[in-house]
């Protein structure tokens, strides 16, 4: 098993530097409370690793199955909720609660898409931008959700500042390759991935040839919920309560921002868009510029979309690699001939 796992990572790793920079990246993430980091860049980086959790279950509804959702929100601040009720209501300790509460949000994302199903485009955004606002007045509303002041003193997700980043990255790394396997088109065993690029192409061809489209959209949305309740459930127990600002449209918009910024329409975009922008928006809050954190967040994305419009990480990942013209294996982009097949690159 090991040899195996070892040739694997010697053949399909180690040439391929866009993977490369993956696994460097994880590894110095997970040695990085060892290298002594301070209490407040663990919670930053624990706040980035739930935030790409969020963004990753966005780019899997909108940009591989191409349901563009404006309220993701929704599904946050549902498991955030669910989460928190489930221990103020049944006692449920984190490690339950949350998993229940993404559960809540998976159902509330099938829910939610019914009405959606008839809908496209500028249509299907708007009515997605409706929920959260709704959900936002009636948690405000009742007291069993406490209100304005929402439901506070929720159990943390460790005892120490290490403990708890551990939890968010673990959770985080477990996520993202989940959401990558049931988005990878090229799977041999797991064919949503492939199934969510036709629809998203053109999904009256992908209804002619037998998909049925209903199915996979209402999957769709269930994934994105399911995922997007995971982070607002580690959020809440994180900071310790459970608010309507989990419902903001600022939160939607965020996760959206991230993904245009890394590149849509691949995993390793959207985490790149988090922990590229979210550490230093929050590096700049308390100085001079700190109240045009939105502003220079949205001026950066205008460049990303003018100059490079596929997002940041994937125009790295063009300028480093490069695919076979004759078995479609990535290479390299500095090989001159593919490392299986012997064919020319350039």
């Amino acid at each position: 098993m090991f040899r195996r796992l070892l040739k694997d990572f010697r053949w399909g790793v180690i040439p391929v530097p866009g993977r490369l920079i993956a696994v460097i990246f994880f590894v110095v993430l997970f040695i990085l409370p060892l290298l002594g980091a301070s209490r407040y860049m663990l919670l930053i980086l624990s706040l980035a690793c739930i935030n790409a959790i969020f963004a990753v279950s966005w780019d899997v509804l909108s940009g591989y199955s191409g349901q563009v959702n404006f309220g993701q929100a929704l599904f946050f601040g549902a498991g955030a909720y669910g989460s928190a009720l489930l221990y103020k209501y049944a006692g449920l300790p984190p490690g339950a609660a949350i998993p229940l509460g993404a559960v809540a949000a998976a159902l509330l994302g099938i829910v939610t898409c019914f009405p959606a199903l008839r809908l496209r485009g500028p249509y299907l955004s708007l009515i997605t931008l409706a929920f959260p606002l709704l959900f936002q007045e009636l948690v405000r509303g009742f007291d069993v959700t406490g209100g304005y002041l929402g439901i506070r003193g929720l159990p943390e997700l460790a005892t120490t500042p290490a403990g708890r980043y551990y939890v968010c990255l673990v959770v985080m790394t477990v996520a993202v390759l989940i959401m990558w396997k049931l988005t990878d088109a090229g799977s041999k065993y797991v064919r949503t991935g492939l199934i969510f690029h036709a629809i998203r192409e053109d999904e009256i061809a992908a209804r002619a040839t037998g998909i049925n489209t209903i199915n996979y959209k209402i999957l769709a949305f269930a994934i994105g919920g399911f995922f997007g309740g995971i982070a607002g459930g580690l959020y809440a127990h994180l900071i310790g309560t459970a608010g309507y600002a989990a419902f903001s449209m600022t939160r939607s918009f965020e996760a959206i921002i991230w993904v245009i910024f890394g590149g849509m329409v691949s995993i390793y975009g959207a985490v790149a868009g988090v922990f590229a922008l979210y550490p230093l928006v929050q590096s700049l809050t308390g100085t001079v510029v700190g109240s045009y954190n939105y502003v220079i967040m949205t001026v950066l994305v205008i460049c990303i979309l003018l100059f490079m419009p596929e997002g940041v990480a994937v125009w790295i990942r063009d300028k480093i690699e490069r695919e076979c013209p004759r078995c479609k294996l990535t290479n390299a982009a500095w090989r001159r001939t593919c490392r299986a097949c012997g064919a020319s690159l350039h």
